[in-house]
């Protein structure tokens, strides 16, 4: 176990105690708050959910669930209207701006993620002029374009990716919405224009590295940020709750309206935790919503 998580708002888990998720859904059984009742769908607002079958939390900590979301599918709380949905739009607007004129080219890394495919979806939605997602795999690549939509997707592991990034985005890249960070962002920054913006979301490749987050980067790559004016922030939705209400409401409306779907691999029972986790390293025939 890993004494330390590497950022400050997620603590470590600790042996012997329960597992706190990032977020969960569950049914009030008892009350005693005038805000909730029996039989109320709640989810919380915070990031602790612990893996437990029955446990006590405050008032303050939960939200209802709109009942016509819990009717399309049960689990758009935990997914395209919970954090990783929050991430994604957040990420999108507040630090990708995407000009709405269909000029800007967008690139999306582990895009057959959680947070990434929605990232893809919403910045095509938010008028970009291409978008382009790199995956994994060639199923995954395939699923990007045919079932989400993007313009174009790149097999990391097989593929060139300064070359396929020049032929899928020859005019360069504006916006890079970057979930792994390591050699892959620094390959694609190089295409990166002038003004460009980077969503910093994520660094999967330095996972586990005993490095500050964010990790550092080249000197040839800091070379091109500052030569060219390429803004480079980290992104923690958490620094933008009082957006939340808003970005949820929208959200809802995408989903409701089919205009996003969402990529979901279900395992039915706390029994399965194990193989749900373990699928996250492999690929799965996964579900749309």
């Amino acid at each position: 176990m890993n004494e330390d998580t590497g950022v400050d708002y997620i603590s470590p888990w600790k042996i012997g105690e329960a597992i706190q998720g990032l977020g969960g859904l569950g049914v009030v059984c008892e009350s005693q708050s005038n805000h909730f009742k029996k039989g109320n769908i709640v989810t919380n607002i915070g990031l602790k959910w612990p893996w437990e079958l029955f446990f006590l939390m405050e008032e303050s900590n939960l939200t209802h669930v709109d009942d016509n979301v819990i009717k399309k599918a049960i689990h758009l709380p935990l997914s395209c209207i919970g954090l990783v949905g929050l991430t994604a739009l957040l990420g999108v607007r507040v630090m990708g701006q995407i000009s709405p004129n269909g000029t800007e080219n967008v690139v999306v890394s582990s895009a057959a993620g959680a947070t990434g495919s929605l990232a893809a979806q919403i910045a095509k939605l938010d008028g970009a002029r291409r978008v382009i997602g790199l995956t994994g795999s060639d199923p995954k690549c395939e699923i990007l374009v045919k079932e989400l939509g993007l313009h174009g997707a790149i097999n990391y592991k097989t593929e060139n990716i300064l070359a396929r990034i020049q032929e899928l985005c020859p005019e360069g890249v504006d916006v890079y919405f970057d979930n792994v960070g390591g050699t892959i962002s620094d390959l694609i920054i190089r295409q990166m224009n002038p003004g460009g913006r980077i969503v910093l979301c994520g660094q999967i490749s330095t996972y586990n590295q005993d490095v500050p987050y964010p990790p550092p980067i080249s000197e040839d790559t800091q070379a091109i940020l500052v030569e060219r004016n390429i803004k480079r922030d980290r992104f923690l939705v958490l620094n933008y709750i009082e957006k939340f209400p808003q970005a949820i409401h929208e959200l809802t409306q995408l989903v409701m309206e089919d205009k996003i779907k969402v990529c979901l691999l279900v395992f039915i029972g706390v029994a399965f935790i194990f193989e749900a986790y373990l699928s996250l390293m492999f690929y799965h025939q996964m579900m749309f919503f």
